[in-house]
């Protein structure tokens, strides 16, 4: 069923992965809600447009993907890694961060890459009964 409904999960995961762009344009307010904190200065601020503007581009490539069939296994490998990297980075800082609306961002990206893993490895197996 997934590797039907992939092309929807892939542009509703895209869209809700580029809201991330709006940190490039009010960088303390997305730090502010997410991490109940925010940084000061222009390094930080630079650093955080930045980001913003990378994971927004993520969100980018999962709906590229999910129009080009091609690109799919990269944009999901690309999209899952950088989800889960921020999943331990933020597991890492400990209880207190979770518990923000940053909560609500690990459960969906969680579901995310279990999403993806789940299509990534329905497609090997298919791609190996074939041969």
């Amino acid at each position: 069923m997934l590797r039907r409904s992939v092309k929807w999960v892939m542009i509703i995961a895209g869209a809700l992965t580029c809201t991330m762009f709006y940190a490039a344009f009010a960088p303390h307010e997305v730090l502010q809600s997410n991490f109940g904190q925010t940084i000061e200065g222009p390094v930080g601020e630079v650093v955080v447009r930045n980001w913003g503007v990378l994971v927004g581009l993520v969100g980018v490539l999962l709906i590229y993907g999910a129009f080009r069939e091609h690109t799919r296994s990269v944009a999901l490998l690309v999209a899952g890694a950088s989800k889960l990297v921020f999943i331990g980075l933020v597991l890492s800082l400990g209880w207190p961060l979770i518990q923000l609306p940053l909560g609500v961002a690990l459960v969906l990206d969680a579901i995310m890459v279990t999403l993806f893993a789940t299509y990534l490895a329905s497609e090997a197996l298919a791609k190996r009964r074939r041969a």
